[in-house]
This record gives C-alpha cells, sequence and structure tokens, in this order.
C-alpha cells in the first residue's frame, strides 16, 4: 500500500520538448518568475508565490484545483476565473501560449 503514495518516477504527461522550451520563454516573458522560482529562468526568482520545481508531482492546483494539464492552463492564463479568489493575476498570454507553459511546468524536475 505505501508505494501506492509514492510520487512517480516520470512526468505523468507527455509533452513535446519544442512546447515546454516555448512554455520557458513565454514564462520568461510574461514575468513569472517576479513571483515564482522557475527553473531554466535565471533571473528573477520570486517569492511571493510558490516555488514550481517539480511542479508534475504536486498535488491540486493552488490546493483546489485538480492537476490536469487543462486545468493548470486555464489557471496559468487567468487564475482568478479558474479559482475565485486567487491572488495570482491574469496573465497576458494566449490559450496556446498557456498550454506551452503547462508543458514546461510539468516538464521542471526536482533540483
Amino acid at each position: 500500500m505505501a508505494a501506492a503514495c509514492k510520487a512517480p518516477a516520470e512526468s505523468r504527461h507527455d509533452f513535446d520538448d519544442k512546447a515546454a522550451e516555448r512554455g520557458r520563454i513565454v514564462a520568461a516573458a510574461a514575468g513569472c518568475a517576479a513571483c515564482h522560482r522557475l527553473p531554466g529562468i535565471d533571473w528573477p526568482q520570486g517569492r511571493a508565490g510558490p516555488d514550481l520545481t517539480a511542479f508534475d508531482g504536486r498535488g491540486p492546483i493552488a490546493g483546489a484545483l485538480p492537476n490536469t494539464p487543462g486545468n493548470l492552463a486555464a489557471f496559468v492564463r487567468n487564475a482568478p476565473a479558474a479559482k475565485p479568489g486567487s491572488t495570482m493575476p491574469a496573465m497576458p498570454i494566449t490559450p496556446s501560449e498557456a498550454r506551452d507553459v503547462a508543458a514546461y511546468l510539468y516538464g521542471i524536475a526536482d533540483d
């Protein structure tokens, strides 16, 4: 039974490496690192929001939404709409860019 609680050895999601790289670029340009620690983005390394390292192995998004690619893309793009009361602002990115950011976040390994 204890084995059922272990984090998966590999990502639960299969994303194209190009999508993840596009997502890293979008996250950097949108200023996500102003609030979050994001590996692959050297500066800044914000502390107002959670460290997003090893995001794939986490539980619910913002403690409330099932951790799925669709929910993550929706949350990244417009957190207040996805989870009313969220302190994260809506981001100026397209739905396609939000999917790429989700691919990037799911691809971040633990340091």
